[in-house]
């Protein structure tokens, strides 16, 4: 009986199509749960706790510090540990999810539960695209990879609707968090059908394991190596990228409370508008990736950043719904698009050191969401007015441009001297 238990419990799954569908969940968990949960759920946790624009920026610059960190420590796990660290920081991202039922936590413990969220979110989401794309054929790889990428607008989308059904009957964020935590749930099973099939009969061998100092050493050649002869140009990608992250993490992280300041003749204005977000999102990487295919990677992410900019300021400009679902169109078709180029172009760089650059990159992105929401409620003044924020947003998104287009000169001056 025990034996039969055990070969049900030990799956493992081979089918693509199914692979990619459970990157699309595992997505769905650490970033539309762990990171942009929090964005839906934001007007009701300021309401029931009392808390101050300042406070909730903080708690969202938290978060993004510990996606920063997150990044780091991805870039450092050696492929063999890739799977058993996936599983552990799902497993955080789960935990600390779930952890937001407690009642009358203090503000530390929540800036503590926010940090922990991050870094799950970080690690899981560059191990799970590492570990998900490269199980799939080279034939398929471009569909299934945009299957895996859309579950960060699935876990938006889910996150308005879950947010919008139990506020409508009577439960609050407390509540909210712990069903999405039990949602995420079935991804630890999911992911142990997808492990490598040589973790199933050995383990990580601690003696394998460099000392510290030499895997500093490792780094460093790595790193000296991924970057000769594309110092400039990668620097140039990394502050756009750096921006990028700046100028989308605004409407991010405080759409729906704009949406419950300005729409206020609307019920749940806010996660209406959240939704919109989610839904455009999951559009994202088909749209964009079928243009990238006609125009080039580079082209496609100048006219997104373009985009993205004029989207920020689309509820300056034009008052009341128009302008504020128009940015959440805006938001949900581009912030995906931009990531998936940019780590596209930046590991086509070097491919021989893609995760390195890829985790440079991200490192680049945390750093500009970090920024962004202490710029934002810096702004906002004691009347909680966004419009500031949002201008300095579509700012930052323009130079961004500029810097992509510098990039992209650069680089077509080194492969006219190459050849």
């Amino acid at each position: 009986m025990m034996t039969a238990l055990k070969s049900r419990a030990a799956i493992v799954i081979t089918n693509e199509t199914a692979i990619a569908l459970i990157g699309m969940y595992c997505m769905a968990v650490v970033m539309g749960f762990g990171r942009f949960l929090f964005t839906a759920t934001l007007p009701d946790i300021m309401i029931q706790l009392s808390l101050s624009t300042t406070i909730a920026g903080w708690l969202a610059s938290i978060n993004y510090i510990g996606y920063f960190i997150g990044a780091l420590i991805a870039m450092f796990v050696p492929p063999r540990l890739t799977w058993h660290m996936l599983i552990l920081w799902t497993i955080v991202s789960v935990i600390t999810t779930m952890l937001l039922v407690v009642p009358n936590m203090s503000l530390n413990l929540w800036y503590v539960i926010r940090l922990l969220s991050g870094i799950a979110s970080g690690v899981a989401m560059i191990l799970s695209s590492s570990l998900v794309i490269q199980s799939f054929s080279v034939e398929r790889r471009s569909v299934l990879s945009a299957v895996h990428y859309a579950g960060i607008g699935v876990g938006i989308s889910a996150s308005a609707i879950l947010t919008w059904w139990l506020l409508t009957i009577g439960y609050h964020f407390d509540v909210i968090w712990l069903v999405a935590g039990m949602i995420s749930l079935p991804v630890l099973w999911l992911l142990y059908g997808i492990r490598p099939i040589d973790s199933i009969v050995s383990k990580p061998d601690n003696n394998q394991t460099s000392s510290l100092h030499q895997t500093y050493i490792n780094f460093k050649r790595s790193l000296y190596e991924a970057l000769a002869g594309h110092s400039k140009p990668v620097a140039l990608l990394l502050t756009s990228y750096m921006l990028a992250g700046f100028g989308y993490i605004t409407s991010a992280t405080f759409l729906p409370v704009m949406a419950a300041q300005r729409l206020t003749t609307q019920n749940s204005a806010g996660l209406s508008i959240w939704l919109v977000v989610g839904i455009f999102a999951m559009l994202s990487n088909p749209i964009w990736g079928a243009l990238a295919k006609r125009i080039g990677e580079v082209k496609t992410l100048m006219g997104l950043t373009l985009l993205q900019a004029f989207g920020m300021y689309l509820p300056i400009g034009i008052d009341g719904t128009i302008g504020l679902y128009g940015n959440a169109m805006i938001l949900g078709l581009t912030f995906v698009g931009m990531v998936s180029m940019t780590l596209t172009i930046i590991k086509n760089i070097n491919p021989i050191y893609s995760n390195l650059l890829i985790g440079l990159a991200t490192l680049a992105y945390a750093i500009g969401q970090f920024i962004g929401p202490l710029v934002t409620v810096a702004l906002a003044g004691e009347n909680d007015n966004f419009n500031a924020g949002l201008l300095v947003a579509a700012i930052g998104l323009l130079i961004g441009l500029i810097l992509v287009f510098f990039f992209w000169r650069q680089t077509n001056r080194l492969q006219q001297t190459i050849i």
